[in-house]
């Protein structure tokens, strides 16, 4: 069954309402496709006529009992059954056994001895719709969706967001009310903008952060590197016998050349 299964019956509803009193009863309707079709130990304890509206009306010797003490006992009579078994859950607090409350969990259990219990199966009505507790699979794969689905709209935005400029790189075009997004003067006239807000920061004329001081230090230490660099004289020795080489390359290329056309016109001659 799909998890987004569920059940309501309205007849129900409308004649007897619901509340703790016979949330059970209710979640145990015939056409309830979420109940076991196996005989329960709460069907056991009906045809006895002991359930927790009838405990609550007449008690056990005739004595009304409070709805706390009523599911008590009901729970009691249950462990001394074994099979399979529908639980109604305890309220978070003691008031919520005397309220009308929009949400009742319901567990279904098989019980091999009175403390023995295995989980077959969480259910909840909410608003007397009767629903089936997802697994830990099924969770994980809605949070994981929507997650998803959040970051891909947030990408999505951010995209419409980002210009880009020959001159100055990538911006981001936050102001929804801003004229020619598309406009290239109107972007360069934004980036400055941009640049004069980074400025005007509380600043004094001539203040730089201590950001800016490291990046002038590190930009003045590698141009003190390639003066060095460009005054070494290794450096220069080896272009100058480069350049050398080069002329003696150039010269003796000129000279094969010479005796080349010299013997060509003898020849012609």
């Amino acid at each position: 069954m799909s998890d987004t299964a569920s059940f309501v019956d309205p007849v129900f509803l409308a004649r007897f309402g619901l509340s703790r009193m016979n949330a059970l009863d209710y979640f145990l309707h015939p056409l309830n496709p979420f109940r076991t079709s196996k005989n329960t130990s709460n069907e056991v304890l009906a045809m006895q006529g002991t359930g927790i509206g009838t405990l609550i009306q007449f008690g056990l010797n005739g004595v009304p009992l409070t709805p706390q003490a009523a599911e008590e006992e009901y729970n009691l009579a249950l462990t001394r059954l074994n099979g399979e078994q529908y639980e109604l859950m305890p309220p978070p607090t003691p008031d919520g056994y005397t309220k009308i409350s929009p949400l009742y969990t319901i567990r279904h259990v098989h019980r091999t001895n009175p403390t023995t219990t295995k989980v077959l199966g969480i259910y909840y009505i909410l608003e007397g719709v009767i629903y089936k507790s997802p697994g830990v699979r099924s969770l994980m794969k809605a949070n994981v969706a929507r997650t998803l689905e959040g970051l891909s709209s947030a990408f999505a935005v951010l995209s419409k967001c980002a210009k880009y400029q020959t001159s100055s790189g990538y911006i981001w075009v936050f102001e929804e009310d801003e004229e020619n997004e598309d406009d290239p003067i109107a972007l360069l006239n934004l980036a400055k903008r941009r640049k004069r807000r980074k400025i005007l920061d509380n600043r004094r004329p001539g203040e730089r952060t201590d950001a800016e001081e490291e990046g002038i230090r590190a930009s003045e230490a590698i141009d003190r590197i390639l003066v060095r660099l460009a005054e070494s004289p290794l450096l220069n020795s080896v272009d100058k016998k480069n350049t050398k080489k080069d002329v003696e390359v150039t010269d003796t290329v000129s000279i094969k050349t010479m005796k080349k056309l010299s013997t060509d016109a003898s020849k012609a001659g």
